[in-house]
């Protein structure tokens, strides 16, 4: 007996030594600049990194460390949000400007240092400092540790395919201006797919991405939606996909012709080259329009996918895809991902809740000064609108227990109860319509269980509004149209295999169910994937203590932090 435990000390100390071992401390440098590039028969000056759009793709494995190394060479202030990744005791580089941090300002640099502890799969990294976000950001690729694997086929060959949209005119005046009209940014002028338009738009006969395929080959895709509030339709002609995980998180393999994927959301999917050579296929993407009243850019991005020994003249087959309002299309790919029970870093829900929140999410109107109403579009979470403050992040606010910076107030529930989709409400009750400005947190007890109920409300439009959550992923228990009633819907939560995920596309005119485990202290801010700086971006913070020890008590900040 004595000699087995020797033996098997000695081979934990070696499992030790060799997980240490294959972990690795990886070093790059952004170099934030403009460029000047052509699209749509116009030339632009647009803000990339290392002179290139998309970004530079970052590839590590699980246990890996990150050191990005920022330097702000362009004119406009930036900070990069690492979308997804967990921060454990490093939350001072999750990069969400005036929360984490101050922003880096032109001329200026930081350093960026995390950890990839307890993920795997695809993850991206964008600007999240005005709305610099539409041509700053690119793919976070985490493969699992050396000697593991998997768990599903290896692939051939690995293809990050990001969505993005473009726009003909300085994207940072675009939001100065809806900042200061209060009227949401013109629409875009085309979607891309890794950073090209595709054929279908004007001077854009080669700007078109093309995947070269061998026949008989698996490969996968690393599917992003990094465009700036529009979920997208996904279709490739002729070939099936088999979804593996998404958000960084194994799924239950889930065989579709379609993928509908929402800003900020990630899906990895495994296509099979299985079709004729004789012919290449077009890749498609194009919007969901959950509210069909809203203006929508109506367009479609495309690319090839050409099997080699395929001429370039022959013809090319092209998918058919939804509609633009084809809501039970997302709502069944949405709600029919599950978790890959048993698989790597599987997270089992927590049974017992702490905190129980039911917050109304959706557009609103800010007052004007003379009390008459005017069209300047605001947010509402529980009927607070979330505002960024201007002198010191929140994170430093909590860390250095400075007042007046954030109030810790923000609600378990609306202040009124009503017809949350009902869209006449209004006519009878205008108050409904405006939101208190407000810089509010939710603060929670280290390792508290939160159960969180999104709904959406149309008082001005009903749409789906994906909600991320920084810091922490959380499983989607249900999620269905109307409003939530407990006594009907907690019979449909599913404890066994739902999906976890950092971004949720809550149903238009519908609810979800989420909770999530508060053991990572700090500031964390969850809001709707949209730029938070304008004033009708959602978002608000949840605060959460730090616990009894060393490993559970957020540290204190790096000496090169930016200042305000």
């Amino acid at each position: 007996m004595e000699g087995i435990r020797v033996s098997l000390a000695c081979a934990l100390l070696v499992f030790a030594v060799s997980s240490i071992a294959s972990a690795s401390i990886l070093e790059h440098t952004f170099n934030v600049q403009n460029l000047t590039v052509s699209r749509l028969c116009k030339r632009q000056v647009i803000t990339v990194i290392n002179g290139s759009l998309p970004g530079p793709t970052l590839r590590v494995r699980e246990g890996d460390s990150l050191v990005i190394h920022v330097i702000n060479n362009s004119p406009h202030n930036i900070t990069i949000h690492w979308h997804g990744i967990f921060h454990k005791l490093t939350i001072w580089a999750d990069g969400p400007s005036m929360v984490t941090q101050c922003p880096i300002r032109p001329g200026h640099r930081y350093a960026y240092r995390f950890n990839i502890t307890g993920q795997e799969g695809t993850l991206w990294w964008h600007a999240h400092a005005s709305f610099l976000r539409a041509t700053v950001y690119g793919a976070l690729v985490i493969r699992p540790k050396s000697g593991h694997s998997y768990p599903f086929p290896k692939p051939h060959k690995e293809v990050p395919i990001l969505f993005g949209e473009w726009w003909n005119t300085d994207v940072v005046a675009l939001e100065e201006a809806a900042i200061a009209t209060g009227v949401p940014p013109n629409n875009s002028d085309a979607y891309t797919i890794n950073g090209l338009p595709g054929n279908l738009y004007p001077c854009s006969k080669d700007r078109m991405f093309n995947l070269d395929v061998v026949k008989g080959k698996l490969y996968l895709l690393r599917i992003i939606n990094a465009a700036m509030n529009i979920p997208m339709f996904f279709k490739i002609a002729n070939h099936k996909l088999t979804v593996v995980a998404a958000d960084a998180v194994y799924t239950e393999p889930y065989v579709t012709d379609i993928i509908t994927i929402a800003p900020g959301q990630t899906v990895d999917a495994l296509l099979h080259a299985d079709q004729s050579i004789g012919s290449s296929y077009y890749m498609a993407a194009h919007p969901y329009a959950s509210a069909p009243a809203v203006p929508f850019p109506n367009t479609t991005t495309r690319g090839v996918v050409r099997y080699s020994g395929t001429s370039t003249s022959q013809r090319v087959l092209m998918p058919t895809l939804p509609s633009f309002f084809d809501t039970p299309t997302a709502h069944k790919f949405y709600t029919n991902l599950t978790s890959l029970v048993g698989g790597p870093h599987f997270v089992p829900v927590p049974r017992h809740v702490d905190e129980e929140m039911f917050v109304t999410i959706g557009l609103a109107l800010e007052a004007c000064p003379d009390n008459t109403t005017c069209s300047k579009f605001s947010a509402s979470m529980n009927n607070h609108s979330f505002v960024l403050p201007k002198k010191l992040s929140i994170l430093e606010a909590v860390f250095n227990n400075v007042n007046g910076i954030f109030t810790k107030d923000f609600p378990d529930q609306p202040p009124v109860k009503f017809d949350y989709t009902n869209p006449n409400l209004t006519q009878t009750n205008p108050e409904l319509l405006f939101a208190q400005k407000t810089t509010s947190a939710k603060v929670l007890k280290f390792n508290a269980t939160v159960e969180l109920v999104l709904q959406n409300h149309a008082l001005i439009a009903a749409e789906s509004h994906p909600m991320h959550l920084h810091g922490f992923n959380f499983h989607v228990l249900a999620q269905g149209f109307g409003n939530y009633d407990p006594s009907r819907d907690r019979s449909k939560f599913n404890f066994v295999n739902p999906q976890f995920r950092n971004t949720l596309a809550v149903p238009v005119g519908g609810w979800a169910v989420t909770r999530f485990t508060a053991d990572n202290p700090g500031a964390w801010i969850m809001h709707c994937h949209i730029d938070v700086h304008l004033p009708f971006g959602l978002g608000m913070i949840f605060v959460v203590e730090n616990g009894p020890t060393k490993s559970t008590t957020l540290p204190p900040p790096p000496s090169d932090l930016p200042k305000c």
